[in-house]
């Protein structure tokens, strides 16, 4: 099966982890006879869509709504990586994260998909608290490379300082600033991180025993507090984590990235399922 791959951006573009986990399920639906065309969605148009079938739309801002009234009547899945069924994306503005109906929007993109693909339980619940979709399938982690949890099971082992890592974004719901404040009301010794080479990034953030975050807006799944479990680190942060509701969550180090070995055939299997459909 030939399959077109819309997101706004993909890794070539910038490193962020719905980029890398399309970026591995592309790898390893190859690996399985599928081909696969990326394309961003800012230059999708009705007339190339018309043309094709057997979509799947990942983060899909920059998609036009004629783009996606043309989709309608196409086979596609939604690789869902936030929560674009509302206005500003954030359901944690609303009580119970059940924001207000006039606020919801893209219900028919949505409930037309073959499939809404969601990253962890707390992920899907959300979702269906404010949309009642039928189609919602929880995945239940995320895809890393073999050779990054490789890379990541060389760095579990390492000696850390006892130092509290936190991820130096400027991106506003990351939240930075409420990590710093913790950090400064423990007196905790930390250090900001960041680095445009994901395997640097990953050996900065490993040097340091713990992991402090605490983003303002329901991460999926949160790779990057993953990622800190499978190099043993101590994770502090808060609800909007989705990979505190995964069972799995406990696991650290060795173990975690093993279970995150077998989620990759997991994954991919689930999603061929649906594709096949």
């Amino acid at each position: 099966m030939k399959l077109f791959f819309i997101a706004d951006f993909f890794l070539r573009d910038i490193l962020g982890g719905g980029e890398l986990n399309n970026h591995e399920l592309v790898r390893l639906l190859k690996t399985k006879g599928f081909t696969s065309k990326e394309i961003q969605s800012h230059l999708v148009n009705e007339e190339w869509i018309k043309e094709r079938d057997n979509f799947v739309i990942s983060n899909f801002i920059n998609l036009s709504e004629l783009c996606k009234n043309q989709l309608l009547n196409k086979k596609y899945i939604i690789y869902e990586h936030d929560h674009k069924y509302v206005k500003n994306r954030n359901p944690c503005l609303y009580p119970d994260f059940k924001a207000p109906k006039e606020e919801l929007i893209n219900l028919s993109f949505y409930k037309n998909a073959k499939a809404v693909l969601c990253q962890s339980n707390l992920h899907l619940d959300i979702i269906y608290k404010n949309t009642g979709l039928d189609n919602l399938v929880n995945l239940g982690g995320n895809l890393w490379s073999t050779d990054s949890l490789e890379h990541m099971r060389k760095l579990c082992a390492t000696t850390k300082e006892d130092k509290y890592c936190i991820l130096d974004s400027h991106i506003p719901h990351k939240n930075k600033d409420d990590a710093i404040r913790y950090c400064k009301i423990k007196n905790y010794n930390y250090s900001l991180v960041s680095d445009s080479n994901y395997y640097n990034f990953l050996e900065k953030m490993s040097s340091n025993s713990s992991f402090v975050f605490f983003p303002k807006t329901p991460e999926t799944l949160s790779r990057i507090t993953v990622e800190a479990r499978m190099m043993n680190m101590k994770t502090i942060t808060n609800k909007n984590v989705g990979a505190m509701s995964e069972p799995w969550f406990s696991l650290k180090g060795e173990e975690l990235i093993e279970k995150m070995l077998l989620k990759r055939q997991e994954i991919t299997d689930k999603i061929i399922r649906i594709l096949n459909e």
